[in-house]
């Protein structure tokens, strides 16, 4: 495998001798591979193999496993010599103690999830148990397995019919205006009143218990020559009960019908594991401080946002100006158009200046697909997947309100910037990087890296003049607002501070999101990764903090810099600091740089 130098220097004149020294264009030379990189491939290929097969969510054969799993590559790590180590087996071996660190917290998190919900589940375990034996290869006893299985039916059915008294009596008490049932367990034949959170998470357990089951079932029938006789009728029954159990979880309790109006519902995790997540992504700040970096942003665009609107000629008024900028969108039919002129604009512009280098593949191999309107309900701006920009525009089918909002929030000016975020320099350009070097650390996957290097993009862009006119600039604010209060609806969420119909109106208010796109924005925060929303402006700042470290004193080259954070490849930002500028690292090293300052909230007060 070959990568490109970061250290070659050039020798330099006489005549050059008062200019500050800066390196040469970086040249192709071998790679420095990690020390440690074989053991994370087997530590990879370990994980992927025992959560292949003990494929069950959510049961605790699958959870023990992972653990014994875990817990036995501590201790192989915990042998390495790490002082042996070179800088960037040093860097993987903190990577994988991080990861093994996270992955046996989500198994705790998700045991206690699934306590919450095992008074809906009680069938759970029959569903384990042939599966199991299914795994170990026993012929089945088809008169007790139906056995099983029609016990399974009962008791998915009398829990369906207990739930359904806990929505009726919740009805009854709100129309007599009484006290808010509280969630509980029930014995007996007594109504279960369950929150339309836990529904939601109850609906798609037992939705995977099914799939489970027909896996089960699939397996023997018509192999086995009494199977079909004694299981194909209660499997039958099973199969429908589990199907309409899930469905009115989901739908009545849940009220999650797959239509425009359904309500919000998210899973929030609570102070705790918000506070854990941050410690496994090399944070050393707290969920509060994270806010007031989020608060501080906003703040920023405000005052920016008004510097744009008074040259539109909008005065302070920059909510005005904003509305201008989104009534400027192309017809119907030429938005595939425009975004491929933006983004062959896009990658002129990074070669133009010397940010980052194109490889003549990369920049061959993408193309654009247009959204469904069923997508665009979770996703209503572009996004990227597979060497495909997925565009987002109005289609025929929608509403008229609603196509006029998916063009508003798709406008001319936003839509410059998302083509870059997307494909190059963005996500187009580091996909296809990180498939070439270092592809070890594919399992060190982070937000704060992966979307965090797109929205650094955006904001070196920014400083580079991307932006030609006031509407432009206008547009890339309004990213760089929607991502500052992405920081900080998401962890309000997520800490229990904010309703999902509270972060809808923070983005239509403060940001100046369509009511659409706000609803979808939130629908998707709601049920993501507890820290992906934040990952993405939080990361940029980290790689933009770290990009003046080395790029303003003049110890690299922007091109030199961008293709090392590209090379490095995933990881917490905090420990690509620690590869490229080669700090000391102990294998106990904890979190510790304040990219953002030692006091986050100083001055988020800060009046626009």
């Amino acid at each position: 495998m070959k990568t490109i130098s970061l250290l070659c220097l050039l020798v330099l004149t006489p005549l050059l001798a008062a200019e500050p020294r800066r390196p040469a264009p970086a040249k192709p030379a071998a790679v420095s591979t990690s020390s440690l990189a074989d053991l994370v491939r087997e530590f990879e290929a370990d994980d992927n193999n025992a959560s292949s097969f003990y494929d069950l969510p959510r049961s605790v054969v699958r959870s023990d496993r992972l653990e014994k799993l875990y817990a036995a590559w501590q201790a192989r790590l915990a042998a390495v010599d790490f002082d042996a180590l070179d800088q960037s087996g040093r860097v993987d071996y903190l990577l994988l103690r991080n990861a093994l660190g996270q992955s046996l917290a989500e198994i705790a998190r998700e045991r206690g999830r699934v306590t919450e919900m095992d008074h809906l589940l009680t069938f759970r375990g029959i569903v384990h148990e042939l599966e199991q034996s299914r795994w170990r290869g026993e012929p089945a006893n088809a008169q007790s397995a139906a056995a099983k299985v029609n016990e399974l039916t009962k008791q998915a059915k009398q829990l369906k019919e207990r739930v359904e008294k806990g929505v009726k009596a919740r009805a009854a008490e709100k129309s007599a205006k009484a006290e808010p049932v509280k969630e509980k367990k029930s014995d007996g034949a007594a109504a279960i009143t369950v929150s339309a959170t836990l529904a939601r998470r109850a609906a798609a357990a037992v939705t995977e218990l099914r799939s489970a089951l027909k896996k089960w079932f699939g397996f023997y029938d018509g192999y086995q020559p009494d199977f079909q006789w004694w299981v194909k009728k209660p499997y039958e029954e099973a199969d429908k009960q589990l199907e309409d159990y899930a469905k009115f979880l989901r739908e009545e309790v849940a009220g999650l019908k797959g239509k425009d109006e359904d309500p919000l519902v998210g899973d929030p995790i609570g102070a705790d594991a918000v506070a854990e997540a941050i410690r496994f992504e090399f944070l050393p700040y707290t969920a509060e401080e994270l806010i007031a970096i989020g608060e501080r942003e906003m703040a920023r665009g405000e005052r920016e946002m008004k510097v744009a609107a008074r040259q539109m000629g909008c005065g302070d008024d920059w909510k005005a100006a904003l509305a201008k900028v989104k009534a400027d969108f192309v017809p119907p039919g030429q938005q595939d158009d425009f975004i491929g002129k933006t983004a062959r604009e896009a990658i002129a512009f990074v070669k133009k200046h010397k940010f980052v280098t194109v490889p003549p593949l990369c920049e061959e191999t993408w193309r654009l697909t247009m959204m469904s309107p069923e997508t665009m309900k979770t996703i209503p701006y572009a996004a990227y997947g597979g060497q495909n920009m997925m565009v987002a525009y109005a289609k025929d089918e929608m509403k008229q309100e609603d196509k006029l909002m998916v063009m508003r929030g798709n406008n001319c000016s936003f839509s410059h910037l998302t083509t870059a975020h997307e494909l190059i320099p963005g996500h187009h350009l580091q996909n296809f990087q990180a498939a070439r070097h270092n592809q070890h650390r594919r399992v060190f996957s982070t937000p704060f890296y992966v979307e965090g290097w797109a929205l650094y993009c955006e904001l070196r862009l920014w400083d580079l003049g991307w932006a030609r006119t006031p509407q432009e600039r206008i547009g890339m604010l309004f990213w760089r607002m929607n991502r500052a209060a992405r920081i900080i609806v998401s962890l309000k969420f997520h800490l229990g501070q904010m309703k999902p119909a509270e972060m809808v109106d923070f983005l239509v208010n403060r940001v100046g999101h369509e009511k659409l796109g706000a609803t979808s924005e939130v629908r998707r925060f709601i049920i993501a990764p507890p820290l992906y929303q934040a990952g993405y402006l939080l990361g940029g700042l980290q790689i933009k903090a770290l990009h003046d470290e080395r790029v303003r004193p003049g110890r690299m080259t922007e091109q030199q810099f961008n293709d090392a954070v590209l090379t490095e490849n995933a990881m917490p930002i905090e420990l690509l600091r620690a590869a490229l500028l080669k700090l000391p690292l102990a294998r106990d090293t904890q979190p510790s740089w304040k990219f953002a300052g030692e006091n986050p909230a100083a001055g988020k007060q800060e009046k626009p």
